[in-house]
């Protein structure tokens, strides 16, 4: 969970900054809306370069082994955000800085592209059949942490640095603060030990010589349904945490500090969610639970943007709160429903490609796509039928899976 936090707290930096400034330092020469467009440009980068990741280190995590890649993979996203915080602005280096910027976004996603599976097979494979769910989604509770994390640092930031001096050299800080981050992920991760599932594997011999064709040709239906289920939840995601700052700031004219206030709240309350609902859905079965949270999230959304229009600060804080509670019904059992889809030869391997492959399709576009779609379609409803479709898919590819709770793991 501790690993996965750290992770997402530096993903979330990124994510916050592009909704926020980073159109006015790496794209200044657009009007506002074009810039974020070109900032959530960068944010898709980071999620299209995951299946990049999820072939290198779902490999790697297929042959070599769980923590090991988990290692990797931090030290990865430290070193990238890290240098983003020494990054020259457009003022200075031109098209050049915004370049560096995608580079440096590129790599992150490719090494959270490995992350996820890691994480969650840590804990999936050395859990107990009846509380599998349960203990499988303290890693998805390890992303609200690093999000929550990443959100209250820059919410008690910029409540104590002026907007001129936060634009100015303020937003660097919280990247050049990972530094300490990476150095205690490192210690903390180096006593992790590997799962009994792939030691016994290892020792048999039996660890697959070629994972990834070995997903695409023998598991395709179980990649394709793992990779479905995501893709909701991750656009739904994706409108809370990112295209949600926007359209509450700049369109809106909602203060920047009740709009990051109001997705931490939210996130917390997601957190607390993932584990609720996780357990529940090892009394119940992963796909009442999930179905049933894609079903209210699609219902929420017309609820949401009313609370959103009234600009009040305690009504957005409730859309956005009972959004990401309702989102946590999908997210909190996900990490096992997905794990359960795949044999444990190939397993990283097909975690880590229907995590990122989906990310790519759902949550990396979608506020790009967001963004796209308010500026040029008048009223939320295209806003809305984008979600409604998302959840849809998801909704199916869950259906399609049959039930996988209170079964052991595909040896």
């Amino acid at each position: 969970m501790v690993g996965t936090a750290l992770e997402w707290f530096e993903f979330t930096l990124y994510n916050t900054m592009a909704a926020l400034i980073f159109n006015q330092l790496f794209f200044p020469q657009f009007d506002p809306i074009a810039g974020t467009i070109l900032a959530f440009s960068t944010y898709a980068v980071g999620y299209l370069s995951r299946p990049i990741g999820g072939f290198i280190f779902g490999r790697l995590g297929d042959k070599l082994g769980r923590r090991d890649v988990l290692m990797l993979t931090l030290v990865l996203m430290g070193a990238c955000t890290f240098a983003i915080g020494l990054l020259p602005t457009y003022a200075t280096l031109g098209v050049g800085a915004s370049l560096l910027l995608v580079a440096l976004r590129f790599i992150q996603g490719v090494a959270l592209g490995g992350e996820w599976a890691g994480a969650v097979l840590l804990t999936a494979e050395q859990a107990s059949i009846r509380h599998r769910g349960f203990q499988a989604s303290w890693a998805q509770v390890g992303a609200m942490v690093g999000i929550f994390s990443g959100t209250a640092m820059l919410t008690l930031f910029t409540a104590f640095v002026s907007d001129e001096r936060f634009v100015d050299w303020g937003w660097r800080v919280p990247f050049l603060l990972s530094f300490f981050v990476v150095a205690f992920g490192i210690w903390l991760r180096r006593g992790v030990p590997e799962t009994g599932a792939f030691e016994q594997m290892s020792k048999d011999g039996e660890t697959s010589a070629a994972p990834i064709t070995e997903v695409l040709t023998g598991h395709l239906r179980n990649l394709l349904v793992a990779a479905g289920s995501r893709i909701g939840s991750d656009v739904v995601f994706g409108f809370m945490i990112a295209f949600s700052l926007t359209y509450l700031t700049q369109s809106l004219g909602v203060n920047r500090t009740v709009a990051i206030s109001a997705v931490m709240i939210g996130v917390a309350a997601n957190g607390f969610g993932c584990l609720a609902f996780s357990a529940l859905s090892d009394r119940i079965g992963r796909r009442p639970v999930y179905v049933a949270g894609a079903i209210a999230s699609a219902l929420w959304i017309n609820v949401l943007f009313v609370l959103f229009e009234t600009r009040d600060p305690l009504l957005i804080i409730i859309a956005i709160s009972v959004a990401l509670v309702i989102h946590s019904a999908m997210y909190g059992p996900q990490a096992s429903f997905v794990a359960e889809q795949f044999v444990t030869r190939v397993r990283y391997t097909g975690c880590s490609l229907a995590y990122t492959l989906a990310g790519a399709v759902g949550g990396g576009l979608a506020p790009l796509v967001f963004t796209t779609l308010y500026r040029e379609f008048p009223g939320t409803l295209p806003l809305k039928a984008y979600i409604w479709a998302t959840l849809a898919i998801t909704i199916v590819s869950v259906l399609a899976a049959r039930e996988t709770a209170s079964r052991p793991l595909k040896d």
